[in-house]
């Protein structure tokens, strides 16, 4: 009985190890096979692939959500008014330098359309070739000054006024064009009166550009002066520091007021009288449009200095005249 028992545990043992030797065997040969995952990976797969598909969703509506918003934040952003430089010009030695300085000016003063009306009876070569390339918004004009009014050889420059028919010109296209657009009765813009031969600063331009009707800055270099300005108390204009009749209504130099756009197209008759006397033809714009104690003080209340009457030196051609006498002089082709 003891010894039957004794088999049976025997072979019980023995089969338990055989048992565990080949599951011991299966599992080592399992090692070395490629598992067939595909089962256990589908739904781990489809919870991925539908987690994705959500992201894109989301990116999508916030994409559509910011380029709704984006037209109400421009409209929001209003553009600055647009500031609208009158620039009478004529053919000389230096006329292309000039408005090549002042062009490559223009060029950094934002929303700024140049008004350039040539003393002329067609539109020259070299100016239309020079606005074609400047990169500003420009309008291309010419009015030639009549004879009668015309500077001669050896005349000094104060004896007549200059300019006169080509700022006129300029105002004149400026009411038309904006009275050919919806609402350019009332557009918010400033003018300015920029001859090609001074200096700006671009400070001057940003001080302008809220003009609500004359707004006025000194002036450097002027009438004899280190400089002409207005005379600021309490916030108002008082009186001018000038060195020349003083009496004057406005004794003040062309650079040194900007006025507003909706005045001038309220005001269609207002323009630069071509017979008045030395020294107000300023005076003869503004007297029709603003009152001294409506001039609104601009450059720190018309205690810095922006804009200078600079006026570059005539060229002197002895040499290329001598020249010219022999047949050798500078090629004509070549522009200046």
């Amino acid at each position: 009985m003891a010894t039957r028992m004794k088999l049976k545990l025997k072979t019980v043992f023995v089969l338990y190890f055989m048992v565990s030797l080949l599951g011991l065997i299966y599992a080592l040969m399992q090692l070395g096979q490629r598992c067939d995952c595909t089962e256990h990976d589908l739904p781990k797969d489809r919870t991925i692939s539908r987690l994705r598909g959500e992201l894109h969703r989301l990116q999508e509506q916030m994409r559509k959500s910011e380029a709704t918003k984006q037209p109400l934040k421009q409209a929001a952003k209003l553009s600055p008014p647009t500031i609208f430089v009158i620039t009478p010009t004529y053919a000389r030695l230096v006329q292309k330098a000039e408005l090549t300085r002042l062009s490559q000016t223009f060029l950094h003063v934002p929303q700024l359309h140049w008004i350039v009306v040539e003393d002329s009876p067609h539109k020259t070569p070299l100016v239309t070739d020079l606005l074609v390339k400047s990169g500003l918004t420009y309008t291309h004009l010419h009015m030639p000054t009549a004879k009668d009014r015309k500077l001669q050889e050896g005349d000094p420059n104060w004896l007549k006024p200059r300019g006169v028919e080509q700022r006129n010109e300029g105002l004149r296209w400026l009411r038309e064009d904006r009275r050919a657009q919806p609402g350019g009765d009332t557009q918010e813009g400033v003018i300015y009166f920029a001859d090609d031969d001074n200096t700006y600063s671009l400070q001057v331009f940003e001080e302008m550009r809220s003009t609500q009707r004359v707004s006025v800055w000194p002036v450097g270099l002027v009438g004899g002066m280190k400089y002409e300005k207005p005379v600021v108390e309490g916030g108002k204009v008082v009186r001018f520091h000038t060195g020349w009749r003083p009496s004057r209504p406005f004794p003040m130099d062309m650079a040194g007021f900007a006025v507003s756009l909706k005045l001038v197209m309220a005001n269609p008759e207002a323009c630069f009288d071509g017979e008045a006397p030395m020294g107000f033809l300023e005076s003869s714009l503004l007297q029709g449009l603003v009152t001294m104690d409506e001039l609104e003080p601009k450059a720190d209340n018309c205690s810095k200095v922006l804009v200078w009457h600079t006026r570059t030196e005539k060229p002197k051609m002895k040499r290329e005249e001598a020249l010219q006498a022999q047949g050798i002089g500078s090629d004509p082709a070549v522009e200046v």
